[in-house]
């Protein structure tokens, strides 16, 4: 290669040689591309954070993961803490005293009701038994769905919690998704979590998704809803240009942190 490529088309490059080949080296890749191992380790260690492969010593495997993949909370606490927090910062400055909010299971919404925990007048409805306990030493008010327990990811879900939520209204939802595709939409590796997220969308009045970068170009499952379902959008600024040009052409409104 003559003329060196810019990140997101290197990267894009590389997963084509992946799966051609089904395995990549860092210097074999080093020496394609003419840049440093340095760069590669960077952009493979940003295809992984992207679920789209498998870091091996020195190298990487075709992703493992499927649209089955339902890692749990504690697993996924370890991952873009520092972006969860500057989504739950600006997630918070979107809340007013006296409203309703919904909060459904996940990590960057548990960072969302530490970032409300402040607030004096205001009732957080959730399906997600750790946020409750979050909350309880707190100002606010707490309606906990019932349901079943998914015991990996602390949420309630199936019939019991469905048919709460519907007896109620809110003024906004935060909704953490596994997977946010821009052409597919919002996504999630369980049909019982998806159930209650879409009947969260129908009783709020603006829906916003909550998720960092790596959730991009990503499909789970579980179909939650459209893109035209939604509202507003907080991520990081590691989303690609792509598939930010792409949601503002939706009409979404878009907070980058």
């Amino acid at each position: 290669m003559s003329n060196p490529v810019l990140n997101e088309e290197r990267r894009r490059l590389i997963l084509e040689i992946l799966n051609r080949d089904g395995r990549v080296l860092v210097g074999a890749l080093a020496k394609h591309f003419r840049t440093s191992q340095v760069t590669v380790r960077k952009d493979l260690d940003i295809l992984q954070a992207h679920g789209r492969i498998h870091r091996t010593h020195g190298g990487a495997l075709p992703a493992r993961e499927g649209a089955l993949e339902d890692p749990t909370l504690r697993e996924k606490e370890k991952l873009h803490r520092k972006e969860k927090l500057q989504i739950a910062a600006a997630a918070a400055r979107m809340v007013r005293e006296g409203q309703v909010v919904i909060l459904d299971s996940g990590t960057t919404t548990t960072a969302i009701a530490r970032a409300l925990r402040n607030f004096d007048n205001l009732t957080i409805i959730t399906n997600a038994v750790n946020i409750a306990a979050e909350l309880s030493g707190s100002s606010v008010e707490v309606i906990l769905t019932g349901g079943t327990l998914r015991k990996n990811s602390f949420s309630l879900v199936g019939p019991i919690a469905e048919e709460t939520l519907r007896r109620l209204n809110a003024d906004i939802l935060f909704l953490g998704v596994d997977g946010f595709d821009v052409h597919y939409g919002l996504s999630t590796p369980n049909l019982l979590e998806a159930k209650v997220n879409r009947a969260m969308m129908d009783i709020s009045r603006v829906a916003v998704a909550v998720c960092d970068s790596s959730k991009f170009g990503r499909r789970s499952l579980s179909s939650i809803a459209p893109l035209s379902a939604l509202h507003h959008l907080i991520t990081d600024r590691g989303i690609s240009k792509s598939d930010l040009a792409a949601l503002k052409k939706t009409g979404i409104q878009v907070t980058l942190v």
